[in-house]
């Protein structure tokens, strides 16, 4: 009998690595989320300063797929993605539609104007940044692939490198657009 109870430690250690093990084989940047295959919260995001009258509404989300960008002028990984989202917007494939999460106005817009402004659409959200959470941001960049009815399909953690364009947004982009 005792030698049974040795025993439920190292049991319980074995279920322990195996949860362990699955953890590390899992990909950080896909994190699934509670919105996929819902409607895109709703929003009426005040435009950045000196990028005219036009913010960002949910209802700027239908008709075609869009690819939304949660970034920020202190994000220094929002900077890594940049010349990514630039590269995407020449190609014409997909309308960028950027929200400026806890951001001031000004700082965004002098961001934009610094970098390249990528995007058709920008909306502020400034701190706390309630639409960001609203669609289960942790943390920026994030973006999110909506369809052309203003379903969120897909959500990817990180900066988009010309290997997750091609890789992961693309592919998916193609299949939303049948």
């Amino acid at each position: 009998m005792r030698r049974l109870l040795y025993l439920i430690p190292v049991a319980v250690l074995g279920v322990l690595a195996v949860f362990f093990i699955r953890g590390l084989g899992r990909d950080p940047r896909i994190i699934p989320s509670v919105l996929i295959n819902k409607p895109v919260p709703q929003m009426n995001l005040a435009p950045l300063p000196g990028r005219g009258d036009t913010g960002l509404a949910t209802a700027d989300l239908k008709g075609r797929v869009h690819l939304v960008d949660i970034y920020g002028s202190w994000c220094v990984s929002c900077l890594v993605e940049h010349p990514t989202l630039l590269d995407i917007q020449k190609t014409g494939r997909v309308p960028i539609e950027g929200i400026d999460w806890r951001d001031e106005p000004v700082k965004g817009a002098e961001w934009l104007k610094r970098h390249g402004d990528p995007y058709d659409r920008v909306g502020m959200d400034p701190a706390p940044g309630y639409t960001a959470v609203n669609f289960g941001v942790t943390g920026a960049p994030e973006s999110f692939l909506v369809d052309k009815q203003g379903i969120i399909r897909l959500k990817y953690i990180g900066p988009i490198t010309p290997e997750v364009w091609e890789k992961v947004l693309l592919p998916k982009i193609r299949e939303l657009e049948k």
